[in-house]
């Protein structure tokens, strides 16, 4: 039978090594926290080296490109191709009746004091040239009074009036539908002349490189925003046709696109990064 003393130093012993296997996990969770804390310092670091990296990309507005040297297209809303080739004009396959009556009804404020113009007697037969002149270039339109004799009428009553004149275009798409859309001097896509139309559409209709269409908020809402197609327009046939636009106003579009848009839009596209402000707007008399 073991002694009191062996008890006591039995149980001294057994206290040892527990103190010892306390002291040696303290010292392992001592270890753990430190490679944590190295790894957290070390990821911490390459966060900070790709923002800077990041941020130089941003500054240099466009010279982002991937590994092989490759322009990173996506990197400021630039479009990836453009196509050279223009669609063909669209034709009615069946003429409307000439003269032709519009009608004008009043719709919201005017975002610019116009009056609405007259649906009397419009032609609905010939062209009119006229070109936008602008703080990138000129950019040449010839609006067909066959295809939309009504938004013709209206245009040009608009153009005349001086509606046009210093607004800016608002909106580039360049994913998809390649266009710039303007025609609102509230420069935000919210503006109009204060009445509106009805669509001159019909079936068949394409969209494509060189064409010029109203823009609009659903079927019969036409006012005074327009869009002109520079590339690809993967629409259905809900937007009024009434021109084409001149070889010298594609490559000012194209310029434009290629500089690219903030992405600001919730429709699709943006602020176009270069400003397009139409300093007049010439009708070429009949």
């Amino acid at each position: 039978m073991a002694t009191n003393q062996q008890r006591r130093e039995a149980a001294k012993r057994k206290l040892e090594r527990q103190l010892t296997r306390r002291a040696e996990r303290a010292r392992r969770r001592r270890i753990v926290g430190v490679g944590v804390t190295i790894g957290a310092v070390v990821v911490a670091a390459g966060l900070v080296v790709i923002l800077a990296t990041r941020g130089d990309d941003t500054a240099a507005e466009g010279d982002a490109a991937d590994a092989s040297g490759t322009p990173d297209a996506s990197a400021n809303n630039t479009p990836a191709s453009i196509p050279t080739e223009r669609v063909a004009a669209p034709e009615r396959p069946e003429p409307l009746p000439d003269p032709a009556t519009c009608e004008y009804p009043e719709s919201g404020q005017p975002a610019k004091e116009v009056s609405p113009p007259s649906g009397e007697s419009v032609p609905a037969g010939g062209t009119v040239d006229v070109t936008l002149e602008s703080t990138v270039g000129e950019i040449p339109l010839t609006l067909d009074r066959a295809l939309a004799p009504c938004t013709v009428n209206s245009f040009v009553h608009l153009a005349e009036q001086g509606f046009y004149t210093d607004t800016s275009c608002h909106r580039l798409s360049t994913d998809g539908l390649q266009m710039l859309q303007c025609g609102d001097p509230k420069g935000d896509g919210t503006g109009g002349p204060g009445y509106s139309f009805a669509d001159e559409t019909f079936e068949g209709l394409n969209y494509g490189r060189g064409i010029l269409a109203m823009a609009n908020s659903g079927p019969d809402t036409n006012g005074s925003q327009f869009f002109m197609v520079y590339g690809e327009a993967p629409l259905p046939p809900n937007y009024t046709v009434f021109g084409t636009i001149g070889d010298e106003g594609l490559t000012v579009l194209d310029e434009v696109a290629r500089a690219g848009h903030d992405g600001s839009s919730q429709a699709g596209g943006g602020t176009p990064h270069t400003e397009v402000r139409f300093t007049d707007v010439r009708v070429a008399a009949a």
